[in-house]
């Protein structure tokens, strides 16, 4: 990620290029379940780059369509979001929590930063959860066969979501407390044969990116 501010517009495409490599084939992500990820985020990349190459003018009221970007800075700009955005992808698709906490515990990050991740790491699940039963319910009252059933269950669906997520993270809180749960939330550390090796390797390519991108600005 600090590689893509090289000012070369082109270079952070060669990253994320990278990092997609990196992660299919080095750590052997499937490449439909990447894709299926990835889509999300490269579909609001996309809506991103549009505003910023397309302008609305109202002239005598009437809107036009204008395509007035600099098309360097645009470039630039999605070669940076979607290099830092491959990153992140391979962060969060190799990775474990424990393991991200362990290091960002080893950097002396403040307990309570890393419990709120904890939490909301399990609320994504119970969010994740709480919609899969919402909605495989409502799917077997034919709740969604016709369009105005499926308004009407989306409003229901929103609605009695936030209020199930939020007695599901009180109930969590409450089950803590019951435990004596005081202090910051512990895990058991992995341990690797060959971490020094793989540590020297990441940060030879990182460094490595780091200069090229300097090089090349």
């Amino acid at each position: 990620m600090a590689a893509c501010v090289a000012k070369n517009p082109l270079f952070p495409f060669w990253i994320a290029a990278f990092m997609v490599a990196v992660a299919i084939f080095g750590a052997s992500i499937p490449p439909l379940r990447y894709l299926r990820i990835a889509v999300p985020a490269l579909g609001f990349l996309c809506t991103s780059a549009l505003s910023l190459a397309v302008s609305i003018n109202f002239h005598d009221g009437a809107p036009s369509l204008s395509f007035d970007g600099n098309q360097s800075v645009i470039i630039q700009v999605c070669g940076r979001s979607l290099a830092g955005l491959t990153s992140l992808l391979f962060l969060a698709l190799t990775t474990p929590l424990t393991q991200i906490i362990a290091m960002l515990r080893l950097f002396k990050i403040p307990d309570i930063l890393l419990d709120i991740m904890v939490v909301c790491y399990r609320t994504l699940f119970v969010f994740s959860e709480t919609v899969h039963e919402t909605v495989t319910a409502q799917s077997a009252r034919l709740g969604y066969a016709t369009l105005p059933g499926s308004i009407r269950s989306l409003g229901a669906l929103a609605a009695n979501l936030t209020v199930d997520v939020w007695q599901r993270s009180c109930a969590l809180n409450i089950a803590a407390i019951s435990r004596n749960s005081n202090g910051s939330f512990r895990f058991m550390e992995q341990s690797f044969s060959n971490r020094t090796r793989e540590v020297s390797l990441s940060l030879t390519i990182g460094v490595c990116m780091i200069i090229i991108a300097m090089v090349v600005s």
